[in-house]
């Protein structure tokens, strides 16, 4: 064949066959790791410029909110201070203890409310009604109670986090087929075997999801509890932004809120994902 009808790949040809093999299921795992996470910041990047771009050029004002561009600059003077990190670790370390707390009672209320139907039906009618309290309104009790320091903080979290956990382990236990049991029994497995062969598997995924949505309850909780008198956290930096009239130290804050939450969440997330890499689900896939 002559060189010179060999022709070279066009640099588009390469650029496309690049995104295919990105998008096809054989991609590299780094690749397709890689994919929701840029995928999920298109929204938000998007958004912000377009903010940005809409006060430089004056079609909106960014008094009352300001374009991204301030706001990062109060994030970063929070940063370079020190006093950022300060209100992290202090709304983190509630956030933390209060999750605990709550998650292990709710798991073992809910354990014994899934297995027995007479402590449901004792128990169950008193803490739904409790579930449907805001948690504003516990604030000036837990204070009474507990004072002002980091107790009735921690509390306050764990109540928050408490009836999710509940919620889902009760209904997962309720929930579980029947023929399962029936298989086990089949076999004649002895009561611990029960449990860590059929019982826990069954419940694994609904208990990680509920401590998903508890550990959400717990950052909106930790807002109400920092308003009980801290001197420190991210709720109270939100308080005092809103006193010295300050947009972009409200939305750094509600910022560091999100990709703290967001943080946490991951974690959970990838703690859980081994334990339940048994499942043979879609995992997101048509």
């Amino acid at each position: 064949m002559d060189a010179s009808t060999i022709t070279k790949p066009r640099p588009s040809s390469l650029a496309a066959e690049a995104a295919d093999a990105a998008l096809s299921p054989t991609a590299p795992r780094s690749a397709v790791r890689a994919r929701p996470v840029v995928l999920g910041l298109v929204l938000p990047v998007a958004l912000a410029l377009g903010w940005e771009a809409a006060v430089r050029l004056g079609l909106a004002q960014g008094r009352l909110m300001p374009p991204p561009s301030r706001i990062f600059e109060a994030f970063w003077s929070l940063a370079r201070t020190g006093d950022l990190w300060t209100h992290v670790g202090a709304t983190l370390g509630r956030v933390l203890a209060g999750f605990a707390f709550g998650a292990l009672f709710g798991t073992a209320v809910g354990a014994l409310a899934g297995a027995s139907e007479r402590f449901r039906w004792f128990f169950d009618p008193t803490l739904q009604a409790l579930r449907s309290v805001p948690s504003i309104a516990w604030v000036p009790l837990f204070l009474l109670w507990f004072g002002i320091f980091e107790t009735s903080k921690i509390i306050l979290i764990a109540v928050g986090v408490f009836f999710p956990v509940y919620l889902g382990v009760a209904g997962a236990i309720e929930g579980i087929d029947r023929k399962l049991l029936e298989v086990g029994r089949v076999f004649r497995l002895s009561g611990f075997a029960m449990v860590r062969r059929v019982l826990l598997p069954a419940v694994l995924p609904a208990w990680i999801l509920a401590l998903r949505s508890g550990l959400g309850l717990g950052f909106m909780f930790v807002v109400a509890a920092e308003l009980m008198g801290a001197s420190e956290g991210l709720g109270y930096l939100l308080l005092d932004g809103q006193q010295m009239g300050r947009p972009d130290q409200i939305l750094a804050a509600i910022i560091a809120f999100a990709l703290l939450g967001k943080l946490c969440d991951g974690v959970l997330v990838a703690i859980g994902t081994p334990l339940t890499a048994w499942q043979d689900t879609r995992r997101g896939r048509l």
